[in-house]
């Protein structure tokens, strides 16, 4: 999987900024909507600028260069493979079984040849030219093959809060991580148990 030292800043609606490590790329991927109600609030991937703010973004952006042209039929491409990605994400977390056409989407995704990256002149790695969507949508689904078919698909988990439903790979040596992000979810755990005991005495 495609690792990186620095979390997302993801922006939520309410104003709150806040930095979030999903794990892995195709975990980062969900962060522009998805399926079901509360992942349909944060769509962004219903405009092309969406797609290409969140490549600026995720861990690809520790690589320079990625210039991509979308058209809106490879958006819709996107957004499905994404939601392929939810749902798959969902029932490794769960321990479900896989959607059979799910799998299927993403194996769909990962037969096209992935984005390339280039040694320059200068020592410093860089994206070759030509970068398409396909290659961008291949390069996510073999990194999630290998998240749910790797040592950490148990490791999968979907944030403790019932308001949000972020997941993200547990990193953490114990495994014990609930939380999208202490600054956030966990943060306000933090506060409601504080209150609670308060309360309490």
């Amino acid at each position: 999987m495609m690792r990186a030292t620095t979390a997302m800043t993801l922006n939520h609606p309410d104003g709150q900024s806040f930095r979030f490590d999903a794990g892995a790329l195709c975990l980062e991927l969900l962060v522009t909507g998805g399926p079901g109600p509360v992942a349909a609030r944060f769509e962004v991937l219903d405009r092309t600028e969406g797609l290409l703010d969140w490549v600026g973004r995720c861990r690809l952006a520790d690589t320079p260069g990625l210039d991509l042209t979308v058209t809106p039929a490879e958006l819709t491409r996107v957004r499905e493979v994404r939601d392929a990605l939810w749902r798959l994400a969902q029932a490794r977390a769960y321990g479900r079984a896989l959607a059979p056409a799910d799998v299927e989407t993403v194996n769909e995704a990962a037969a096209h040849p992935p984005l390339v990256s280039r040694f320059t002149a200068g020592g410093e790695r860089a994206w070759a030219p030509g970068a398409t969507v396909a290659a961008l949508l291949s390069t996510v689904a073999r990194d999630a093959i290998e998240l749910f078919t790797g040592a950490e698909a148990d490791r999968i988990r979907e944030c403790g809060s019932g308001t949000c439903s972020l997941l993200f790979v547990d990193t953490s040596r114990p495994g014990r991580r609930r939380w999208c992000s202490m600054e956030r979810c966990g943060n306000r755990h933090k506060v409601r148990t504080h209150r609670a005991r308060t309360r309490a005495e």
